[in-house]
């Protein structure tokens, strides 16, 4: 089983933090699980735009989308070693 960890985020703020409330009152979830929600709607939304990064970035270095990938998720390469495109 792949151990996923826990994400912990900066204050979003005092009018987004409202509009958090407010949905997950909408919603009838709680705050943790509408922010998780949302968040993970958002990165459905931005996928095939992070997946063509990765595949500019993995060219530009001439090694695959999936040996980038490694790279990132075992902390060999840090996102200070990259120039945004």
């Amino acid at each position: 089983m792949v151990k996923v960890k826990r994400v912990s985020l900066p204050p979003i703020g005092e009018y987004y933090s409202d509009l958090l409330l407010y949905d997950s009152f909408i919603v009838g979830r709680s705050q943790s699980m509408q922010a998780s929600s949302l968040l993970c709607s958002k990165l459905q939304e931005r996928e095939s735009k992070i997946e063509s990064r990765l595949e500019y970035l993995a060219e530009k270095r001439n090694i695959s989308v999936v040996e980038l990938k490694r790279q990132i998720r075992s902390g060999e390469i840090s996102n200070d070693e990259f120039e945004e495109p």
